[in-house]
This record gives structure tokens, C-alpha cells and sequence, in this order.
């Protein structure tokens, strides 16, 4: 199955990218832990969805003390996942299938396990000395100024080598490299280069606005609450969201670096890079500013649209704001990652919808303007799983546990066989229990299924290639009579009406005046009536036609 994206160097422009979390895809070790040969093993499943591109979450050599994202070693391959050569043989399997490879880059912070840190740690005077955040305590000893981890408590961690404070957004393991030292930028840059040598045809960029800090480490002021200034950076249990951060991420400096990133990738010729943006009220201007103007990242993804939220009203303001702040840059769109509550869960009502809120997100998701991301499971439905405090391994969900339960509800195996030991995923125990709950979703139980949420996502992504206007062609939101998320996608002659009820009752839609539906041109799944001009949804329905204006 060969990608039409393939040979076109904006492949990634409206790509469908597939999220593997690898640890959680397959294990042909029986070690309870999936590696690189059970991502190969899939590869053919990931393929038959439709996708463009795969998206692999960490494998490099690591402690895990925080699954992967703290890297110890970015040119190899942890032991757990395989080797090298794994790697290589898995990459050339994608790529026969017509499947890009992109790898996570993980490189604001390291493991306190990298060589760098351990000799950056030795003393002040080493040639390293400088590649992480280091300062000095306050007079008091306390810690240099009131910046906040996203895993609780202070940004700073003691140590009592240097006699110096050094700087972690993330866990006390997890030192930040201090990328306003330049040999610093130039290292990390030869890893990128490692892996690009190797094939790989683009990155994910972790925490992409953490790179830079404020070099007069200023504190960051409270943050003053209104309903546009509430991100989804982290949970409402974390006192992380009381600051406003802008001192602690998202510096000026970040833009040089990006161009340089940039201009590495285009060495290569067709590779592309999505970055992660937390940024909270001001994620989309940064979107802007990172993507903008064609020397910087490809794309991005928010955490706009990985909320609790899924209403017409919400989805139409996250787009209004990418459209109002965005005029020449590229979004990616997702309801689910490795890092949220599974959107099979977060935007249903009651268990009995839940098939239909997932056929209904994809659609959704199919017609939005940008790319898309899916994470792996989501093509199955799968809810959030139920996890108990003894089960979890996420040092965030331990952190604030029962506040907050962490990641690991959304990073369970995947559910391969419903009758096979542990859902096909392994022989072995796996690291993380499946859900009973899971195995009736199972792929065997879903693959021969016509109406299954698996065929509906192969058809809905078949639809989306289907028509052009879907990859990069121009969006226009209608307004009606009703809440209803209605916008049409115009490419190549065509105009396309998309009226989406996201409410749970049906709803009469009237169009504007002028506006005229012609042809039906049904989206899988879904089949509303038109009646003398109006447009008769069902709850969670959805109309697809071509008008004329």
C-alpha cells in the first residue's frame, strides 16, 4: 500500500500521522514490554488505516524514570526496545508500505544519567560546566527564583557537588540543557543528523517551547484567571497553572534555534518536523510564530483540543484563533495522545454513545483544515482505563494521585487478540495490566465488523484522500440557525458543506441565505435528510454535500 503523499515534498501538509507509543504496541520478546520488532510485526495493521506516517514516542537508551523521556544516550537504542539494527529493519519495512517514519526528539532536558550531566555535575570549571541551567542559591538558600516543575514542586533541584541549584521543568532527573550556549545547540543538532543519516523522514519535537530560558532568571507572576487565559498545560491540581509562564519557556532566542533545526532538515531533502506547544492561552501565537514564514517547524499541535470540551463552540473557537493567529504556518489536529485522558472517554455522556462520539471525532478530525494525529487504540474506541495506585508507573501520576491519576490510563497494551493471553500483546505480564473492558474492543473482534469503529476509521480516512480539498484546501465557517459546527473546504472547482451535531438531540439546520446544497456527498457512516433546503441531523450526526454559493 503505497502513500499518494509519498513522493511530494509537502507530504506532510494534511498528512494523517499515526501515533505508536511503543512500549504499549506489541511484544515479541515475552518480557512484558513492546520493542521495535513488535512495531515491525504491525506495521501491515497500521498501514491498512490509511495513515501517512508513523509517529514512534521514545526508544532511545534511557533510566525510564519517566517512560523514555529522559534520554540518556540520543544515537542508540535502549536494550528494552532491541537494537539499531531493529531499528533500521523496522524503518525499512515502513517505508515499503509506504509509511514515513517520525521519531520523538526529546532535547530540552536529558536524563541526570547522560554523559553530559555527569560531567557537567563534576564541577564549575569542566568544559560542560556550562550545558545545563545551573545557579546559585539565594542568600537564604533557597532555590533561585519561583519557577515551578510540571511534576510539582520547585523547578530546581540541590546539588551538593557543584553547591548549585540546577534547573528541571520536569522531574529532579530530568536536568534542562541550557541552549543559550551554543556548542550545546550544536550537539543536539548532530543527533538530529544521526538519526536523519539513518532514513528517518522527519521529528516530533518534545516540549518544543522549553528550549530557551530567561538568562536573569526572573520569577513569573501569577496568573490572572479568566476563561481565556485557563490552558491545558497541566491539571487543575497542579499549582504549576497559578503562574504566568514567561520567564521559564517559550524565549525569543527559541526562533534562531528552530531556523537552525530547520535548515538541517531541508539538508535532507522531503523531511518535516511537528512541535509540541504547552503554552497555555498563548499556545497558538506561538504555533504562529514557530511555523510562520517557512524557516522554522512544519507544524505544531496544541493541547487546545485535548480537553474535555467537544462542542461546536469550543472546536470553532480553537480553529477561529489558529485562522485569526496563524496566516502562513501549519497546525496538526488531535484528540488523543500519550499524555490525556483517551477522548473515548473524556468527550462521552454516557457508555452508550461511546461508538458513536468516536465515529463522530474522526470525521470531525477528517475535515478540519491541517494535519492530523491519532494515537494508537483511539481506531478501536478504546475508553480510558481504570487503573489502581499500585498499578501506575508515571512518576506525575504518582505525584498527585488521587487528584490526579496520571498518563498511564491512556497507555495501556494494546488489544490485538480478545482470547489470547493479555489481549495478544505479550506472553509475559505486561507492564501495564489490560483492561477486561478492552478485549471486546480487541482488533480480531473489530477487523470482519462492516459498522465496526475500525472500518469506520479506514473509511473516513479514505474519504479524506479522496478529495483534495481535505489535505490543503481553503476553510470557511457558515453560520446557521442552530450550535452547530458547519464550514465548508474549497480546492480544484469543489466546495464541500460539512455540518457536524455534536450535540444529543437531532437538530433542523438552516443554511444562509444564498447558500444551496446540491449534490450529497455522504461521509462514511452517516446519513442525514435534507427537507425543503434544511438539514435534518440526528444527535451526533453529520452532513457532507457539495453547494454552490
Amino acid at each position: 500500500m503505497a502513500s499518494p503523499l509519498k513522493s511530494n515534498p509537502d507530504w506532510w501538509r494534511g498528512a494523517v500521522i499515526y501515533q505508536v507509543y511503543p512500549r504499549s504496541f506489541q511484544d515479541t520478546r515475552g518480557e512484558g514490554i513492546g520493542d521495535l520488532k513488535g512495531v515491525m510485526l504491525r506495521l501491515p495493521y497500521i498501514a491498512s488505516l490509511g495513515v501517512d506516517a508513523i509517529w514512534l514516542s521514545p526508544f532511545f537508551t534511557s533510566p525510564m524514570a519517566d517512560m523514555g523521556y529522559d534520554v540518556s544516550d540520543y544515537c542508540d537504542v535502549d536494550p528494552m526496545f532491541g537494537t539499531l539494527a531493529d531499528f533500521d529493519a523496522m524503518l525499512k519495512r515502513a517505508h515499503e508500505l509506504g509509511l514515513k517514519v517520525i521519531i520523538d526528539q526529546v532535547i530540552s532536558h536529558t536524563s541526570d544519567q547522560h554523559p553530559w550531566f555527569k560531567e557537567s555535575r563534576s564541577d564549575r570549571t569542566n568544559p560542560k560546566s556550562d550545558w545545563y541551567v545551573w545557579a546559585d542559591p539565594k542568600p537564604d538558600g533557597t532555590a533561585p527564583n519561583n519557577w515551578l516543575s510540571i511534576f510539582g514542586g520547585p523547578a530546581w533541584e540541590w546539588d551538593g557537588v557543584r553547591k548549585q541549584y540546577y534547573m528541571h521543568n520536569f522531574l529532579g532527573s530530568q536536568p534542562d540543557l541550557n541552549f543559550h550556549n551554543p556548542d550545546v545547540q550544536e550537539a543536539l543538532l548532530e543527533t538530529v543528523r544521526f538519526w536523519l543519516k539513518r532514513g528517518v523522514d522527519g521529528c516530533r519535537l518534545d516540549t518544543v517551547n522549553f528550549y530557551f530560558h530567561d538568562k536573569e532568571l526572573r520569577d513569573n507572576p501569577p496568573l490572572v484567571y479568566d476563561e481565556d487565559a485557563i490552558g491545558l498545560d497541566a491539571p487543575d491540581v497542579n499549582p504549576y497553572g497559578m503562574q504566568n509562564h514567561l520567564y521559564d519557556k517559550t524565549q525569543p532566542e527559541n526562533i534562531g534555534f528552530l531556523q537552525r533545526f530547520r535548515a538541517l532538515l531541508d539538508e535532507f531533502g522531503d523531511r518535516a518536523s511537528v512541535g509540541e506547544v504547552g503554552d497555555g492561552a498563548r499556545s497558538l501565537k506561538t504555533v504562529a510564530a514557530y511555523t510562520g514564514g517557512g524557516d522554522k517547524l512544519h507544524m505544531c499541535y496544541t493541547f487546545d483540543l485535548l480537553g474535555p470540551d467537544f462542542t461546536a463552540t469550543h472546536i470553532r473557537r480553537c480553529v477561529h484563533a489558529f485562522q485569526d493567529a496563524v496566516t502562513d504556518g501549519w497546525v496538526c489536529w488531535a484528540f488523543s495522545n500519550h499524555d490525556v485522558t483517551r477522548h473515548a472517554s473524556r468527550f462521552v455522556q454516557t457508555e452508550q454513545e461511546r461508538e458513536r462520539v468516536a465515529k463522530l471525532a474522526i470525521s470531525v478530525l477528517a475535515a478540519l483544515r491541517g494535519s492530523i494525529c491519532l494515537y494508537q487504540g483511539e481506531e478501536l474506541a478504546l475508553p480510558e482505563a481504570e487503573l489502581e495506585l499500585a498499578d501506575l508507573r508515571d512518576p506525575y501520576g504518582i505525584r498527585f494521585w488521587p487528584a490526579f491519576k496520571g498518563r498511564d490510563g491512556c497507555r495501556t497494551p494494546m488489544v490485538w487478540e480478545k482470547e489470547t493471553p493479555h489481549a495478544g500483546f505479550s506472553t509475559a505480564k505486561p507492564w501495564l495490566p489490560v483492561p477486561t473492558a478492552h478485549r471486546a474492543l480487541a482488533v480480531d473482534q473489530q477487523e470482519t465488523v462492516t459498522d465496526s469503529v475500525l472500518a469506520h476509521y479506514r473509511q473516513t480516512l479514505a474519504f479524506r484522500k479522496k478529495h483534495s480539498s481535505l489535505l490543503d484546501g481553503g476553510m470557511t465557517f457558515l453560520e446557521t440557525n442552530q450550535d452547530i459546527l458547519a464550514f465548508t473546504r474549497e480546492k480544484d472547482g469543489e466546495t464541500l458543506l460539512f455540518v457536524f451535531n455534536l450535540r444529543r438531540g437531532p437538530q433542523a439546520v438552516q443554511l444562509p441565505r444564498g447558500v444551496k446544497v446540491g449534490e450529497a456527498v455522504p461521509m462514511p457512516g452517516f446519513a442525514p435528510k435534507v427537507v425543503d433546503g434544511d438539514i435534518l441531523l440526528e444527535a451526533l450526526d453529520v452532513f457532507c454535500g457539495r453547494i454552490s454559493l
